[in-house]
């Protein structure tokens, strides 16, 4: 019994509010109080309460809210509401951050992290219940391609909960980038059937003018050795290369390059020798547009690593050996000029097709929306891994679907410009999903593994290994809060559904390659919850941020390749022209990676996210100490970039966004 005094608050965005009525109950450990449809939250802001209970409610577990259908009805985005009053121990916090429809009834826990184990009373147990039964209706597995990982369900955008659909800042700005972008193509891309491609310098004519200047760097030096090395550390797909143990059985060299074969074998001891290998491209059947054949191959760089830090290229072997056919031609850096540019642009291309399928769509979009979907499946929004989670979800799955629409479905962007489009994409996201081992996603693994972690010319390792120790140490402080020893993880039956249904469900047997089926310890659920973040994070933003950078000039990203590979190095400049994409194809690869690859208005930086999931000081004070961090790390990324010529950016945390969201 008592007077409570309630604040409601309304989001931002100018369609947050609804004049539907507005139904609150408080729930405490010995009763629940109706407070009436006394809340009609017109506008955003504030909306404050202050009503009389003639109930004893104890202490305060949750609130309840129902909004009620009405003649004009539209939906209400609640951020949180306090409670102040008897049973509250001061000012009680209920986070929300939900859009809340008509006739549906909510309930918001307290902001205090709890796991099953610590509700003693099980005063929650049918309320955390009750929400995974509801939440299991709407989040549903669904199916895309046999052989991949699981997306959300859904055909459409309009099926998912609103609570994963772009608001309408995201919304509109998406929609009239996309309008303008088409409207520019249009106009354009119709002079394009009649111009035709003279001379390399005629790709100028699709090249971006709000340029970055990295990508006027590339332009200009596309040709140079040193750059075409360097992507391999540093470019849009750092995800490939590696050091070499030994020569690639796939490298079959002629005796009369006995002498190559000696210095290579050297390279090798000195541990200064790197591959780059895109079998994962062999065999895939390439393309067919507007009725004329398009061509893939599948390449093998060697590189050496210069005392400098300067990777250059030693060889590039554009196929593997065929049985029963003469060993493949191997192109090298002494060979006629137009010869070894033609090579160069052959892995280059093949680059682009596993960078953004490999690299960006599976092992950035399509991961992240399994960790997203198995986390609303199976973590009630009181548990502390689900509040530590939830901000790095923000519009995952909507964009998603956007792309799975739209990119690569059919008559999509890869099935009109894209040499793998038509079938040869979905071949290729098949044989890449058996690459997705659980060391592959902690840089500390997977860069030890490619042998790349002391190499200091690989800014993209020295930057993911130091922001993943930030992100790991954010995790293991709130970890610590919650979980006091090894037990209480084991003992933790909602953590142990959630890593399974990541695992053996979104991953389709993930198990089999080194994904856990179980937390057993403090120690493997931070590697996990780290794994977690840093993939919707700095795993998706090292591949995505420098796609305008490195594809804004065509020749050094080319979408597709219209004549197979050469079979001599009697190449001219025509050589290489009939090879490389029409201008029309060019400029549709250039529209979709200028509008998918621009700096996104509508950004939220890794850990600059406002919504509060935690009460208590302590979770305050553990995000503070993140932020702190990243900022310190961006600010010494950038007095380095200052002293580098070429300066690497898409880890530095102020670019890296929070969540998936193009």
């Amino acid at each position: 019994m008592g007077k409570y005094r309630i604040r409601v608050a309304t989001g931002d965005s100018l369609l947050a509010g609804s004049s539907n009525p507005v139904q609150l109950w408080l729930v405490g450990e010995h009763g629940e109080a109706d407070l009436g449809k006394q809340l009609r939250p017109l506008r955003r802001g504030n909306t404050d309460l202050e009503i009389d209970v003639p109930v004893h409610l104890g202490r305060l577990l949750l609130v309840k809210m129902h909004k009620h259908k009405s003649l004009l009805d539209s939906d209400w985005f609640c951020k949180w509401v306090t409670v102040q009053g008897p049973g509250t121990q001061g000012e009680a916090f209920f986070p929300c951050y939900s859009w809340v429809q008509s006739n549906e009834t909510i309930c918001l826990f307290e902001g205090t992290g709890l796991k099953v184990k610590d509700d003693t009373k099980s005063l929650c147990k049918k309320f955390r219940e009750q929400e995974m039964e509801d939440r299991r209706k709407v989040y549903r597995w669904g199916s895309w391609k046999e052989g991949l990982i699981l997306p959300v369900a859904g055909s459409t955008q309009w099926y998912l909960p609103r609570n994963q659909r772009f608001m309408e800042d995201k919304d509109l700005d998406f929609s009239l980038s996309l309008a303008k972008v088409l409207k520019d193509f249009a106009i354009k891309g119709t002079l394009d059937f009649v111009s035709r491609v003279q001379k390399l310098e005629d790709y100028k004519k699709v090249f971006p003018h709000g340029k970055t200047a990295l990508a006027g760097r590339v332009r200009d030096s596309w040709k140079d050795d040193a750059l075409f090395g360097y992507q391999f550390l540093n470019g849009a797909n750092p995800m490939l290369l590696r050091r070499s143990k030994r020569l690639p059985a796939r490298l079959v060299l002629p005796p009369e390059m006995k002498d190559l074969k000696t210095q290579l074998e050297k390279e090798v001891q000195a541990g200064t020798l790197f591959e780059a290998d895109f079998s994962l491209l062999d065999g895939v059947k390439p393309n067919i547009i507007i009725f004329k054949q398009q061509y893939v191959t599948a390449p093998l760089v060697m590189l050496k690593l210069k005392p400098d830090g300067r990777l250059l290229p030693m060889l590039i072997q554009l196929h593997p050996p065929r049985h029963g056919c003469s060993p493949p031609l191997l192109f090298l850096p002494s060979d006629p000029p137009m010869a070894w540019l033609l090579a160069k642009i052959w892995v280059r291309s093949s680059d682009f097709q596993l960078h953004q399928l490999q690299s960006h769509l599976l092992r950035g979009h399509l991961m992240a929306e399994v960790i997203s979907v198995a986390t609303m499946r199976s973590l009630p929004s009181l548990h502390p891994i689900y509040k530590l989670l939830i901000p790095h979800f923000r519009y995952t799955m909507e964009i998603n679907i956007l792309a799975r629409n739209n990119l690569v479905s059919e008559w999509g962007i890869f099935d009109l410009v894209v040499s793998t489009g038509s079938g040869g994409h979905v071949d290729i996201l098949q044989r890449a999903t058996a690459c997705l081992t659980y060391r592959s996603f902690c840089p500390p693994d997977d860069l030890a593994d490619r042998g790349l972690s002391d190499v200091k010319s690989s800014l993209y390792a020295q930057d993911a290994l130091r922001l993943w120790e930030i992100i790991s140490r954010y995790v293991e402080r709130v970890v610590g809060l919650f979980y006091k020893s090894d037990r209480d993880v084991k003992d933790d039956p909602e953590l142990q559904v959630w890593c399974r249904e990541i695992s053996e469900i979104g991953l389709q047997g993930g198990q089999d390659r080194g994904f856990p089926l179980s937390l057993e310890s403090r120690a493997q659920l931070c590697r996990f919850v780290t794994m977690c973040i840093f993939t919707c994070t700095g795993q998706h933003a090292s591949t995505h941020l420098g796609q305008l950078d490195w594809y804004a000039w065509i020749p050094n990203g080319p979408c597709t390749m219209r004549k197979p590979p050469p079979t001599s190095k009697d190449v001219t400049e025509k050589d290489i022209i009939d090879a490389l994409p029409t201008l029309q194809q060019a400029r549709m690869q250039m529209t979709f990676t200028k509008f998918l690859g621009r700096r996104q208005p509508v950004m939220v930086a890794l850990g600059q996210h406002k919504e509060e999931y935690f009460s208590g000081p302590e979770p305050r004070a553990v995000l503070k100490q993140f932020q702190e961090e990243l900022a310190i790390m961006d600010k010494e990324i950038e007095v380095r970039n200052a002293g580098l010529d070429l300066p690497y950016e898409y880890l530095r945390p102020s670019m890296v966004e929070n969540s998936v969201t193009i």
